[in-house]
């Protein structure tokens, strides 16, 4: 099953005690964004601060959150900046082909 970004902090914030609004003070934000981030209805992705500390409070995976938000860590935009011609093919063949992607994500696995 694929994990969605509001499912998944909803319920570590639950997990952790928080209710939104205090879990929203702790990181900043107003309770009524944290609320639509939580049911997938937020009119654009956090920002990777943003992501991070959400992360940080709820003892998530920072970077796991940072793609399931469906935003890419800064640290990695380079790598596709240097690389941008042949990322649509991967990628089209990633999406086409699911045992290659497999096969590239246990390659990378292994370092």
């Amino acid at each position: 099953m694929n994990k969605k970004f509001g499912d998944l902090i909803r319920q570590a914030r639950k997990d952790k005690g928080y209710s939104q609004r205090q879990l929203a003070r702790h990181i900043g934000l107003d309770f009524t964004y944290l609320s639509k981030l939580e049911n997938d209805r937020a009119d654009y992705a956090p920002k990777e601060d943003v992501i991070r500390a959400i992360a940080r409070n709820l003892s998530l995976d920072q970077e796991e959150l940072i793609f399931l938000a469906g935003r890419i860590p800064q640290q990695e935009e380079e790598v596709l900046r240097q690389n941008y011609k042949d990322m649509p093919l991967l990628f089209r063949r990633m999406r086409e082909n699911p045992d290659f992607a497999r096969r590239v994500i246990e390659e990378a696995s292994q370092e």
